[in-house]
């Protein structure tokens, strides 16, 4: 049946027999392709009704969906044309993860980031209304979402904006059964109910004819009551969303009957629907924090395969480590507890660990507090998710000079989830405040020291590392504590009379650097190559002597070059060997698609074979 869907039209045209086998399809594709290219999964199969009915009451590209965030929308992509591309998704030159307009126009914006949904379908809706539109416009939320900023100041906008919209809740985590019961259930199903609807309306617009205010009155103040009684919900109505549900989010004709009474009516509406993460994947309905985003999987098995030792278990084990030993250390997370490598944390640490939601801004101010009253807070993050706080670590941070210590997950180009999560651009937003350190380590007992350097140096300090494994225990060698500001030569140039080339590099790109290295070394240029550790503040002293001493100074980093740490060497050698020329590689200027690292690295021309050759070319043969 999903081979016949080419269109939005084509999932109305089913009969309602139809919809379970097609919803069975759906789950079927989505868990094998997730299974094979990895992706968001319990998410996408609980919502896989919920999409059928918005795409059988609502019009798109005419009426706008969108969805917050876009981990919940695989099933959108597969019935909005783009099921014969769906194998790709996630693949380079394949369907992004995420809703992306440039891919269809069925998707109303990027959805990458959590939170902003209500906003962009308010400013939506104000602008249809302005411009005398007549379209719908919906909003489908996740219950996390909620916890979020930004979706509380729409929520505070949204009845002075007096424009309608509709708003869905997908409750993912709260049975219906947990709200009071079957009552609550049949109130939900009556209040969404497109006869009690359309009598209701009828009621008032009567009222309004004959100037009856007390009547509309009435109905809105005696419906409030009885939500207000039955249903925990009912304080949306008090920012001018008529609350409708719980709606079974699995019941085709219960979510049907409520979209199309919230189509039909005048006000805006709340819809809140439950769904079951996982639904029709055993494993994932049983543990969906497990199966939340995956790597490719072998279908039935219990639990994803198991990562190798990674930068974000290893920063927990640091953190743990130092916990053991100082009580003022507190550890912060925005509802990515197991996503930064906490989960062992907050069971050794209940009391100095601390999950605020998805408030990343609210986060940092937390941490300003903490470290104000004489804690030592670490906040670990997402470097793509820390973009949404950079005014408070400047203004309550940094300002402050509070010994706050950011732990960067995730920096550095990200693979699969494409540019909605590259975490290239924190070092050009970082650098720039006063008082703030940038780090950032080879491996993971590097990064253990610069956790112990972040402690000792009492201000505030970023310490950012990659998605993935750290190097394996033969590619270390023991080296002493972590000195601040001051680098490390891992590579060091041969003693002979060839030109010299230093290769100043950030963290997991080192390896590039040494391979690098190589290759110039047999050019003829005597390269070494160095281990920068901070981005801010440069070793002045090392950099300064190795450029008196050489022809060139090339920089790599897996950040974006504008403002990067490029920049930061080229300030630096500005000041003291303005004559020594730099070259310096990393991401451009752009948003970088979705690919594998090794694929995108090869695009952008960040290979050994291809850095190696383009200085070559511009430094020229060796005598």
């Amino acid at each position: 049946m999903l081979e016949e869907i080419s269109t939005p039209a084509d999932v109305k045209s089913l009969t309602p027999s139809q919809l379970p086998l097609l919803a069975e399809e759906v789950r079927k594709t989505i868990i094998q392709t997730v299974s094979a290219n990895g992706g968001h999964l319990a998410s996408n199969l609980g919502c896989v009704e919920l999409t059928i009915a918005l795409l059988r009451v609502f019009c798109p590209p005419e009426d706008k969906v969108v969805w917050d965030v876009g981990h919940q929308a695989y099933t959108w992509k597969l019935l909005t044309g783009r099921r014969d591309r769906f194998p790709s998704l996630r693949q380079f030159g394949g369907l992004s993860g995420f809703p992306k307009p440039q891919e269809s126009d069925c998707d109303a914006a990027v959805c990458g980031h959590a939170g902003v949904a209500l906003s962009t379908a308010l400013g939506m809706a104000v602008g249809r209304d302005l411009t005398g539109g007549g379209y719908q416009v919906v909003a489908v939320l996740g219950d996390g979402a909620m916890t979020n900023g930004i979706f509380f100041e729409a929520l505070n906008n949204l009845e002075d904006a007096k424009s309608k919209l509709i708003v869905v809740l997908n409750d993912n985590e709260m049975s219906i059964s947990k709200n009071v019961g079957a009552l609550s259930r049949r109130l939900g199903r009556m209040l969404a109910d497109v006869r009690y609807n359309r009598i209701k309306n009828a009621a008032e617009a009567a009222g309004h004819r004959l100037h009856m205010t007390f009547m509309r009155r009435f109905y809105h103040r005696l419906e409030s009551l009885i939500k207000s009684f039955w249903l925990q919900n009912a304080f949306f109505e008090e920012f001018g969303l008529r609350y409708v549900g719980p709606i079974d989010g699995h019941d085709f004709d219960a979510l049907e009957n409520a979209f199309r009474s919230a189509r039909e009516y005048k006000r805006s509406v709340l819809i809140h629907v439950a769904t079951q993460k996982g639904r029709g994947y055993r494993p994932a309905e049983k543990s969906p924090q497990f199966w939340h985003g995956v790597g490719p999987f072998e279908i039935g098995c219990d639990r994803p395969p198991t990562k190798a030792i990674d930068y974000s278990a290893a920063m927990g084990t640091a953190l743990c480590a130092v916990a053991a030993e100082d009580s003022r250390l507190a550890v912060i997370s925005a509802a990515m507890r197991d996503g930064t490598g906490l989960t062992e944390f907050a069971k050794r640490f209940p009391d100095r660990f601390f999950d605020v939601g998805i408030c990343e801004e609210h986060a940092v101010v937390f941490a300003a507090g903490l470290a104000a009253a004489g804690m030592r807070p670490v906040f670990a993050v997402y470097s793509t998710f820390l973009q949404r706080a950079v005014d408070c670590v400047m203004h309550d941070v940094c300002l402050n000079n509070l010994p706050v210590v950011f732990c960067v997950d995730r920096a550095g180009v990200v693979g699969s989830d494409g540019p909605t999560h590259h975490g290239v651009f924190d070092i050009p937003m970082l650098r720039c405040l006063p008082n703030l350190s940038i780090m950032q380590p080879r491996n993971d007992a590097e990064m253990a020291g610069m956790l112990r350097c972040a402690f000792g140096h009492g201000g505030p300090c970023v310490i950012r590392y990659p998605r993935g494994q750290v190097p394996a225990a033969a590619d270390r060698q023991p080296f002493p504590p972590v000195l601040y500001g001051r680098a490390e030569a891992v590579m060091p140039a041969a003693l002979d009379d060839s030109p010299q080339v230093w290769i100043w590099s950030l963290g997991d790109w080192v390896p590039l650097a040494i391979e690098v290295a190589r290759r110039l070394r047999s050019a003829g240029y005597n390269a070494g190559v160095v281990n920068a550790r901070f981005v801010k503040p440069v070793d002045r002293e090392l950099l300064t002597e190795q450029a008196v001493r050489s022809v060139a100074i090339v920089t790599l980093e897996n950040g974006v070059l504008s403002g990067g740490f490029g920049s930061a060497v080229r300030d630096v050698l500005t000041e003291t060997v303005p004559s020594c020329q730099l070259f310096s590689f990393g991401w451009p200027d752009d948003f970088i698609p979705h690919g594998t690292v090794a694929r995108l690295q090869e695009k952008y021309g960040l290979t050994a074979e291809k850095i190696s050759s383009e200085l070559l070319e511009a430094l020229g043969s060796v005598g």
